[in-house]
């Protein structure tokens, strides 16, 4: 029997540190619960997230343009970096339908990534690839006969590896960008495809534009990458891109509990206003969900800014003195 392929990375306590803290903030960033003030920032991540990882590549359209291709304006700029724009909007629309375990599903992602960019996209590159740094060559990438089958062994690692998801996605990354697949299009495949190896594990991930923050620290980025080849051990990798994940989780959970907290200051308004009003009533006048509404009712009632007088139907609500709703 074969051995399976394991890629080389050390477990460092700082990984083990950050999987832990990652999966906390993670665990308050939903119980924030969701509005249509969150699904509006969604959105705006969403584009965060594309403008990034292409700006990265030196895309030059700015949020305003993308949100501007997104609702269908016309918008001035080379045609290179529209077809990049409308070809990553496409496919971060389609992630939920891929699987990040299947060869054919990632060909597919690049094709619709690549489209108009490449004679042949969802194709693997045909020649040799070396990445270079002014007259310097700073990674060879493997040859290209072997393209195919590192690819496969990886995949299939994926698919079986007990290690956790937040650190198999970062190691998929390094070694996607390592083996450099394809001709054009491997930096925006390989956050796309880890973005989607941690969205399968929380959903949350989908949206949290961890690109931005890796285009922040572009240059720490390409560090990493290069002294984990130096090494031939990724940890250095790792370590980076789940403090990218763990400061824009961080990032979302701050951004989520200042929506909140306005939230909480308008029900006291409301309930100040007319403290007979009922949830659905409040759910409709605020356009929240009713369990939203039940949520930070909860909530107030736990910080004693707010009780409840009476049953839940007949009742009525009556404000502290120190609540700020008046």
């Amino acid at each position: 029997m074969t051995k399976r392929y394991q890629p080389p990375f050390t477990l460092t306590p700082t990984i083990v540190t950050l999987v832990e803290k990652i999966s906390e903030a993670l665990g308050r960033l939903s119980v924030l619960g969701e509005n249509t003030k969150t699904l509006r920032l969604r959105r705006a991540n969403r584009i965060r997230t594309i403008q990034a990882s292409l700006a990265i590549e030196g895309n030059t359209l700015s949020l305003e343009q993308i949100t501007a291709v997104l609702d269908g304006k016309r918008v001035l700029a080379p045609a290179k970096d529209l077809q990049e724009v409308r070809n990553a909007l496409l496919a971060y629309e389609k992630l939920p339908s891929w699987n990040p375990y299947l060869l054919s599903d990632l060909l597919t992602a690049h094709q619709v990534l690549m489209t108009g960019l490449l004679d042949n996209p969802g194709n693997f590159r045909s020649t040799g690839v070396g990445i270079m740094k002014g007259e310097q060559v700073i990674h060879l990438a493997p040859p290209v006969d072997r393209v195919p089958f590192l690819i496969k062994e990886l995949l299939a690692w994926l698919k079986t590896t007990k290690d956790h998801p937040l650190i198999s996605a970062s190691v998929f990354h390094y070694e996607f960008e390592f083996i450099h697949p394809f001709p054009d299009g491997n930096g925006r495949m390989g956050r796309l495809w880890q973005t989607l190896i941690l969205a399968q594990w929380n959903p949350l991930l989908a949206y949290i534009p961890v690109e931005s923050m890796i285009h922040d620290h572009q240059t720490e980025y390409y560090q990493a990458i290069n002294q984990s080849t130096s090494k031939a051990d990724s940890a250095v990798f790792i370590e980076f891109i789940l403090k990218m994940i763990h400061d824009s989780v961080k990032e979302s959970s701050h951004v989520s509990e200042k929506t909140s907290e306005k939230t909480s200051e308008k029900i006291l308004c409301k309930i100040g206003e007319n403290n007979a009003i009922t949830i659905a009533e409040l759910a409709l006048q605020m356009g929240l969900t009713t369990r939203s509404i039940e949520r930070n009712l909860k909530v107030l009632q736990q910080l004693n800014k707010l009780i409840r007088v009476g049953p839940a139907k007949g009742g009525h609500w009556e404000l502290r003195e120190d609540s700020h709703g008046h």
